[in-house]
């Protein structure tokens, strides 16, 4: 990987949604009309009248794809940053308080539009139903993300879902490569990657230097079912290729050489919320700071298995007091 010159600031761009997550029956869920563990796109009016019926308290935290990943760089101690737009509304300052909070600098640009918000219904088998008002994140124009925005980073890590909004992706990621970044880009569900292939493709020659991926997000991009063949394909156009699959661990690829990363902890899973852009975190923090591959392969694997031990994508205190130990051995 080429050098960055002493640079470890990890910048986060993607959708700034503040995540209410509460637990319900399924007698809620069907109450309410919509389907059990889907995701469904409504508007504000909406979201209000579901909420107003929730029997509990939610908890509120910082969500979307890239934001996570950011908060998780803050959260080790790292030099990050998160560009997104949110509403000027308390949902928004909320987001924007929690980043602090969390040694994340935000960088949020002003929207008339509510902040955006996705509500996890969480019933007693730890299936989530997920209702989401896009508000705000969905508002950002493409002459809005500027190269200030990058300047001095190490590395932009951009979450795939930006790719429904080409003119706004292709802007950022230009902006990215004009700052001097690396471009980290992750693939984040093969519905964008089936969707989106060809300017995918023109992207990823152009921009990425580091691709992303889990089992199912390589299969839709590569073709691939065997691993080492469809890493093989996702590192052709860039310097570095991650397949992350699941409880098995994960595979990085650079020049050629492949690192086989064993899974972390023996838990199994409370909720898998997160754990690919907590993965990303620990990666991400290990490259910058000069971690061998082997290295950042484990505190990232560390970070995707303590998020999944957590309803949500918020690793609790406990949780980080053990990665850091793993960063010190």
């Amino acid at each position: 990987m080429k050098s960055q010159q002493g640079k470890t600031r990890i910048v986060g761009l993607g959708s700034a949604l503040v995540d209410i997550l509460v637990h319900e029956s399924d007698d809620f869920v069907s109450r309410i009309g919509y389907p059990k563990g889907g995701m469904t796109l409504v508007d504000m009016e909406e979201l209000e009248r579901i909420l107003s019926q929730l029997s509990a308290a939610p908890v509120q935290v910082p969500g979307g794809s890239a934001c996570n990943t950011a908060v998780g760089v803050g959260c080790l101690g790292g030099h990050a940053r998160f560009v997104g737009k949110r509403g000027n509304d308390d949902p928004g300052l909320f987001f924007q308080e929690a980043l602090v909070q969390r040694g994340v600098e935000p960088v949020l640009l002003p929207s008339a539009l509510p902040t955006g918000r996705v509500l996890s219904i969480i019933t007693p088998d730890a299936q989530r139903t997920m209702i989401t008002y896009l508000g705000a994140s969905a508002d950002t124009r493409p002459d809005e993300i500027i190269e200030d925005h990058f300047a001095g980073s190490a590395v932009v890590h951009v979450e795939g879902y930006m790719l429904f909004n080409p003119d706004l992706m292709t802007a950022s990621l230009s902006a990215a490569k004009a700052a001097g970044s690396l471009i980290s880009l992750d693939l984040a569900s093969f519905t964008v990657v089936e969707q989106s292939r060809d300017l995918l493709n023109e992207l990823i020659e152009k921009y990425v230097d580091i691709l992303i991926a889990n089992e199912d997000e390589a299969l839709a991009y590569t073709g691939e079912e065997d691993e080492l063949k469809a890493l093989d394909r996702l590192a052709r156009h860039v310097e570095i290729a991650v397949l992350k699959v699941g409880a098995r661990g994960s595979f990085i690829q650079e020049s050629g050489r492949v690192y086989r990363i064993a899974a972390q902890g023996s838990n199994g899973a409370i909720d898998t919320t997160g754990a690919g852009d907590l993965w990303a975190s620990g990666f991400l923090y290990g490259m910058v700071n000069g971690f061998d591959h082997d290295k950042s392969g484990r505190i990232a694997s560390a970070c995707g298995y303590e998020v999944c031990q957590v309803v949500g994508a918020d690793i609790s205190a406990d949780g980080w007091m053990r990665i850091r130990k793993k960063l010190e051995g």
